[in-house]
């Protein structure tokens, strides 16, 4: 995928789930005839930019032929129509959008539902799906009851991407149920931060709410900061709201469970790669088939997943998404005041990190362009 910031027609797309056939807004195309290489949900103009960076810098290394479907919930609370603007601007015919329209609640996310057929439909004229990071989910979709530090903005972004997850992978909640990927075992979908745990989640597991209290026994700020960097998660440095030039990521290091997919990314196991890291929830209990592969370097906190039965399943707790992890020009400020701010590759480059993140994309490229 090559320079689409300089291309002009753009087309945007609406999918009620309760029809079975697509209506289109400014050109008449099905889906199975447009057939996405990759899906991308929650299609932000911040995630719509970040995989056309990844794919045109050949970090995410795609066909020139890539063709991209953002799909989200029509009443989830980010305003999409920026994402339509944006790609009108950019005027590529090889990006649409999506919307999908039904009721979904926590009673009905992991049963036949209104998105069920859209469900189907876009997984079967798909190659690929990405779940990106995000803000907490509502408890009671893996019943629980809400911590006091648990921030829900967007529940319907959750609902629909839960279900569809759920619709995906299967889970405990109904044994019965025949998972989308028992069809295509090798379908690859990538879930970052929120979507890990979203993963977790519509699978049938739990989560921590929040890491600092209920995993270290802390309760202010300042006794987060005082701990050694590998145990924070999140740059608690922001709280303090001094410094609005300060990175929204934590560096921390990660370690893989021996001959894990990720163990077979670094040539240099014995360095613990560096990771771009903002999340103050965790994994608890673990959804059907979700199996651990990376760990936090005191053990307490899941860092990466893949699945039991489908080998292109994979969702990690950190960002290899963010573009500025492969820009040397892109200076990161870490922390108040810092008088010379350093890039990621500067900080951790080679096997502290840089290479780690980019053989992550290029191996993803391969599942994704067989």
């Amino acid at each position: 995928m090559k320079k689409f910031l300089g291309v002009i027609v753009s087309v945007f797309m609406l999918w009620s789930c309760t029809n079975s056939e697509i209506e289109v807004l400014t050109r008449v195309d099905k889906l199975s005839d447009f057939k996405p290489t990759m899906v991308l949900m929650h299609p932000t103009v911040a995630n719509i930019k970040t995989f056309i960076e990844l794919t045109d810098n050949s970090i995410f290394p795609l066909s020139d032929s890539v063709r991209v479907l953002g799909v989200y919930h029509a009443n989830g609370a980010y305003n999409y129509g920026l994402s339509k603007d944006f790609l009108e601007i950019l005027a590529d015919e090889r990006f649409k959008l999506l919307e999908i329209e039904g009721e979904l609640n926590p009673e009905n996310l992991y049963v036949e539902n209104d998105c069920s057929n859209a469900f189907r439909e876009i997984f079967s004229n798909s190659k690929g799906i990405i779940f990106f990071g995000g803000p907490d989910m509502p408890a009671a979709t893996y019943g629980k009851q809400t911590n006091l530090l648990t921030s829900i903005t967007d529940v319907h972004r959750h609902y629909v991407e839960l279900s569809f997850l759920y619709h995906l992978l299967g889970g405990s909640q109904n044994e019965d149920y025949k998972p989308l990927l028992e069809s295509r075992p090798d379908y690859p979908i990538i879930g970052i931060c929120l979507g890990m745990q979203s993963m977790n989640v519509a699978t049938g597991g739990t989560m921590f709410q929040d890491i600092p209290t209920e995993l270290y026994g802390l309760q202010t700020v300042e006794e987060v900061l005082a701990q050694e960097p590998n145990a924070q998660h999140r740059n608690y440095h922001s709280s303090f709201g001094t410094d609005n030039e300060l990175t929204w990521g934590h560096f921390h290091q990660i370690k893989f469970e021996a001959n894990s997919f990720l163990d077979t990314l670094n040539r240099f196991v014995e360095q613990f790669p560096y990771v771009w890291s903002s999340h103050h929830q965790a994994l608890d209990a673990l959804g059907k088939g979700i199996v651990p592969i990376a760990w936090s370097m005191d053990g307490k906190i899941i860092e990466a997943v893949r699945h039991s039965e489908y080998p292109h399943v994979l969702g990690l707790q950190f960002h290899p998404e963010v573009p500025a992890i492969y820009n040397a020009e892109a200076k990161v400020k870490r922390v108040p005041l810092e008088v010379s701010p350093k890039s990621y590759i500067e900080l951790y480059p080679n096997q502290k990190g840089e290479d780690f993140h980019r053989a992550f994309w290029k191996r993803v490229g391969k599942w994704v362009n067989i």
